[in-house]
């Protein structure tokens, strides 16, 4: 099949799983077209069966915002036309979702009848999607689907509370890729973080608020005042600057390694002994299971879909939104004994094994078809 695939092209969790999506999808034979405004970062290569279309934004002093829906659903009539593509599967509801329905009227008007699969990732409803400005938009580019997907249990029922959906969402989870994941580092560079008496402790995000940033400054102070660790903080993002102050403030900077944005996670990951996530809320907490499938147990938050991928008491410990105090004590629980660290590493690759994205493309596959044998019926009808 000859799919066009619309996203984020940035580090953030949308990107990296319509991405590496695709190029599973490519690996399994299908043409995969990705259409954005810039190459994604995780798509390092493409090959005869990976493409990417740049949309180009023309700068006109008329406008005080560039309409990128405009040159998206215009990139996107073009490259289906040129290419013959058959199904578009578009991630974020907005402006994606938005744009892909202006490419397939357009379409229409030509007698191309293409169909759309939706993919909500979260901050397309939780953020931006309920905001009074922006909610009639995403509830009808969701209901003008032909097929919507969620990521998580949560985030469909969030999306089915906050809007008047017509449409069913059906839930396909993020998922890992186990062949990327090796443990045959031999050497994961951990002295150069810590040493070997130390534990290390490491969180990865885009430092928004959500991601509540200052809890885990305050985790992580809680914990090395019990015994030796150091913090590694990847990614960045609004709420870096107060964390860099905070840990001055409670004296801790030689403890803590801001790295900022990396490709090299699964590396970082090597050498973890304790992943740190408690967001005020999470669609479904993939950073957690990249975390899980490197054998790095996790203490979050119960929020979101984190409960439908972190395991109470077995790949780790969830407590309340802010308790801080709670998740200090759970990590020195896991941290504080070898051998109970050994067995949360164990439980936490094993668990998210269930997420690899052999187990999760068939559902796509299906979805795909189903989208499209919808579609074709719909335009004889």
């Amino acid at each position: 099949m000859k799919i066009a695939i619309v996203c984020y092209p940035t580090f953030g969790g949308s990107g990296v799983v319509a991405t590496e999506l695709g190029i599973a999808l490519a690996d399994r034979g299908h043409e995969v077209h990705f259409v954005t405004y810039r190459q994604p970062v995780r798509l390092e290569l493409l090959n005869n069966n990976i493409h990417f279309h740049e949309v180009h934004v023309p700068e006109y002093p008329l406008f005080k915002y560039q309409p990128y829906e405009l040159a998206l659903s215009s990139k996107l009539v073009d490259t289906i036309k040129l290419y013959g593509i058959e199904l578009l599967h578009v991630h974020y509801a907005i402006p994606h979702a938005y744009a892909g329905y202006m490419a397939k009227k357009m379409l229409e008007e030509e007698g191309i009848h293409i169909p759309m699969v939706t993919t909500l990732h979260g901050t397309d409803i939780t953020l931006v999607g309920k905001h009074p400005f922006y909610k009639p938009a995403v509830t009808f580019s969701i209901n003008q689907s032909d097929v919507v997907t969620s990521v998580s249990e949560n985030l469909r029922q969030r999306t089915l509370d906050i809007f008047n959906i017509k449409n069913e969402i059906e839930v396909v989870p993020n998922f890992i890729d186990k062949r990327k994941y090796s443990d045959s580092f031999t050497d994961c560079q951990r002295a150069l973080m810590a040493n070997d008496d130390e534990k290390i402790i490491t969180h990865i995000s885009n430092f928004r608020k959500v991601k509540r940033i200052p809890d885990i400054i305050q985790i992580f102070y809680k914990v090395q005042q019990q015994l030796p660790a150091k913090l590694v903080m990847v990614g960045d993002g609004p709420e870096k600057e107060g964390a860099e102050e905070l840990c001055e403030k409670l004296g801790i900077s030689d403890r803590v390694i801001f790295l900022g944005n990396s490709n090299q996670i699964d590396r970082i990951l090597c050498f973890t002994d304790l992943f740190l996530l408690p967001s005020e809320s999470e669609s479904f907490g993939l950073a957690a299971l990249e975390a899980m499938i490197n054998k790095v147990p996790v203490i979050s938050s119960n929020a979101g879909g984190i409960p439908e991928v972190n395991q109470q008491g077995v790949t780790g410990y969830l407590s309340e939104i802010g308790d801080i105090d709670e998740m200090a004590q759970n990590a020195l629980k896991i941290l504080g004994d070898d051998k109970v660290l050994e067995s949360f590493k164990a439980n936490a690759k094993k668990v998210a094994l269930d997420f690899d994205i052999l187990n999760i493309l068939p559902l796509y596959e299906d979805i795909y078809k189903k989208a499209y044998e919808r579609r074709y019926k719909n335009a004889i009808g």
